[in-house]
């Protein structure tokens, strides 16, 4: 009897436990936020993701949304650590370069099997290449495309005599360079050049010459036997050797532009010290609407062509961890957030180029105010580098591409030497990636 008494009580003991861990762990899914880790960082860009989270969690009252000010800076480190740990946010925002590196150490859910018809089919087909793996996963929801411009002084350029380039007729880079001596002076007769035709951010080069890299008909990355390996051909030699002789040789680019980045240029883009800024994030154009002096004119070029006037796209991104355990509700809430109305307002505050098509065909995206139109129009030119699918491209692009091209264009070493060290000590950092068997 005291046998079968004990057995009712451990049985009635187990189910009231039973009971209690789901009734618990429904009621936290309940209670428990979505985090969502934004790397918003212009003051309008914030406040718009601010504004759609308290959007959704006022239509949404249980399925909340905390939003994490994250930053740039210090994101890839907070990310590996949230993967290994397993404290993960829901959901986070990233750049396609970056996540298509945790795809593939599997540290993302694949988003394919929940991407609307609607979404899929309204999101340009380049912004798309960035995010998706050839065996179809999809590691994120790309948003925002990055593109590089160059600005211009119109005040200099009329001093000058010089006519800006328009969508129809694009500068070459020869046409830039020349343009570049014409503009490069010494004002005030003291034998010191003070204004400079180009001014371009070189401090971290590597987004810069890989994305500019395509439109001369190189692309660094090779794939060879199911491999990439780096090779610095006569095409990818040319852009470098450019930039080399506009710095020493005409002494058009300003040698400050080697210890700045773009956005450290725009107050000598303000003073007059650098006639255009070249390869700069279209996101600049906030600060120049917001901050340049008064009467300061200013105008934005279509891409420059080389060979061609195709260049690398990389987009902005939100994305899954696997380890998340509310993939649905995290991928509600990028529906939301991402809609037409609200993709649009995003890339308005941060000022680049929308990911859907929807947008792009509103007004506000073909507006000459903020050269909104010659900005989108790049969307014809962006095609996907091959850099994107290589393992290993992003510890490549801090450890090896970013110091040798510092010391090039320091003028410590030459072209020639560049490219022999890049593809040295490209290809030991990618065959590591090899022996691990990390394929894209």
């Amino acid at each position: 009897m005291m046998k079968r008494n004990l057995i009712i009580f451990f049985f009635l003991f187990a189910v009231i436990a039973l009971i209690y861990f789901f009734t618990q762990e429904k009621s936290e899914q309940k209670t428990q936020a979505l985090r969502f880790v934004s790397l918003a960082w212009q003051e309008r860009s914030i406040a718009t993701n601010l504004s759609i989270v308290k959007e959704w969690n006022n239509q949404h009252p249980e399925k909340q949304v905390e939003y994490i000010q994250g930053t740039w800076n210090s994101a890839h480190d907070y990310l590996i650590t949230a993967f290994e740990t397993g404290d993960v946010p829901d959901i986070f925002h990233y750049e396609s370069s970056v996540i298509i590196d945790y795809a593939m150490r599997g540290y993302l859910t694949d988003l394919a099997p929940y991407i609307t018809i609607g979404m899929k089919d309204d999101i340009l087909d380049v912004a798309w290449a960035t995010v998706t793996r050839p065996n179809g996963e999809v590691s994120g929801i790309p948003f925002l495309i990055e593109s590089l411009v160059v600005l211009y002084n119109k005040s200099l350029f009329e001093k000058a005599g010089i006519t800006p380039p328009s969508i129809e007729n694009p500068w070459s880079w020869d046409d830039l360079r020349k343009a570049a001596i014409t503009l490069t002076k010494d004002t005030n007769g003291d034998n010191i050049i003070d204004q400079y035709g180009a001014g371009i951010g070189l401090r971290n080069s590597a987004n810069i010459i890989m994305n500019t890299s395509i439109s001369f008909g190189g692309s660094f990355f090779r794939k060879e036997n199911d491999h990439f390996v780096v090779k610095v051909k006569d095409e990818e030699k040319k852009l470098l050797q450019t930039i080399v002789d506009m710095i020493y040789k005409d002494k058009s680019i300003s040698p400050a532009s080697v210890g700045e980045s773009g956005a450290g240029m725009i107050p000598g883009f303000f003073s007059g010290k650098y006639a255009m800024l070249v390869g700069i994030g279209s996101w600049a154009r906030q600060q120049l609407v917001e901050n340049a002096p008064k009467d300061f004119a200013w105008g934005v070029m279509p891409p420059l062509k080389a060979k061609t006037q195709m260049y690398g796209v990389s987009t902005q991104t939100l994305s899954i961890p696997k380890k998340s355990k509310r993939t649905k509700e995290a991928m509600m809430f990028i529906d939301f957030m991402l809609d037409s109305k609200n993709t649009a307002r995003l890339a308005l505050d941060d000022w680049m180029i929308p990911a859907r098509k929807s947008c792009l065909d509103m007004q506000e995206f073909k507006d000459t105010l903020g050269n909104w139109d010659i900005t989108c129009s790049a969307v014809n030119t962006l095609g996907v580098g091959p850099w994107l699918g290589a393992p290993g491209y992003v510890e490549w692009k801090s450890r090896v591409a970013n110091p040798v091209l510092q010391e090039l264009f320091a003028g410590r070493i030459s072209v020639n030497e560049a490219a022999e060290r890049i593809e040295h000590e490209s290809n030991i950092v990618l065959s590591r990636y090899k022996k691990r068997g990390e394929v894209w």
